[in-house]
């Protein structure tokens, strides 16, 4: 005895995508939750920046009145863009502006100031060292100083102490502050520094500020790129309007 299969009952293809998108996927789920879960890691706090409320400070718009908001580094760099708001923090591009600025921290992406490693009361002290450059390091065009006894030297700006300064033989084992330049013989400059008085701009001290690293938004021109024909044209029709009169 032959036993066939009864053929299975016609279903309408919109029926039949309803049926498949009202299905659980458990593993889109899965990958939801454990892309929620994830945290990207904290970096630690530099010398400039040790505390929240430092950072809200250096990237300005105005975050700094929701440094009470955000009291610890941990809470800083773990709020989401909703938790934010709950707290508070508005507008929206307020939140993401802060939330890009994290990202770029963590990256190692500083303001000016962010390389500064002696660092005291949110202050450091920038001096001009000349230290003579090794042989291997000048160019063959140059060489001929050296030949007639000239020692060829090179000026960098150097957050060390004095004490640092003076045990240090060449140029590889100092590190250079980053966004400064030395100008003339030994002038320090660079934004919001400070000469310090007596010593002819060679030695400069640079302190935290309200919105050091501050992005500052574009001004928008005749409502910006959205709006821009249209105000335009109704400038330019009141304008009509007006000469005719």
């Amino acid at each position: 005895m032959i036993v066939r299969s009864l053929p299975s009952p016609l279903i309408p293809s919109t029926l039949q995508s309803f049926l498949i998108r009202s299905q659980p996927s458990h593993g889109l789920r899965h990958l939801h939750a454990r892309a929620s879960a994830f945290q990207p890691p904290t970096p630690q706090p530099t010398p400039f920046v040790p505390d929240a409320s430092t950072f809200l400070k250096l990237i300005g718009r105005n975050l700094s009145q929701h440094a009470g908001k955000i009291p610890t580094w941990q809470s800083l760099f773990s709020l989401t863009s909703t938790q934010l708001r709950e707290l508070g923090v508005e507008p929206a591009r307020t939140r993401r502006y802060l939330l890009w600025w994290r990202d770029r921290f963590r990256k190692g992406i500083f303001g000016v100031g962010g390389d500064l490693r002696n660092v005291k009361d949110g202050g450091a002290e920038l001096r001009v060292v000349e230290l003579p450059v090794a042989k291997a390091a000048i160019p063959k065009s140059r060489s001929t100083s050296i030949a007639i006894g000239l020692q060829r030297t090179k000026r960098m700006i150097v957050n060390e102490p004095p004490e640092v300064i003076e045990k240090s033989l060449s140029l590889q084992q100092l590190k250079p502050v980053d966004g400064m330049k030395v100008v003339g013989l030994r002038t320090i400059v660079g934004p919001y520094v400070q000469p310090v008085k007596g010593t002819s701009g060679s030695v400069a001290t640079i302190k935290v500020q309200e919105g050091m690293w501050e992005v500052r938004r574009g001004v928008k021109v005749d409502g910006g790129e959205r709006r821009k024909l249209q105000v335009r044209r109704k400038r330019l029709l009141e304008e009509r309007r007006t000469t005719r009169k």
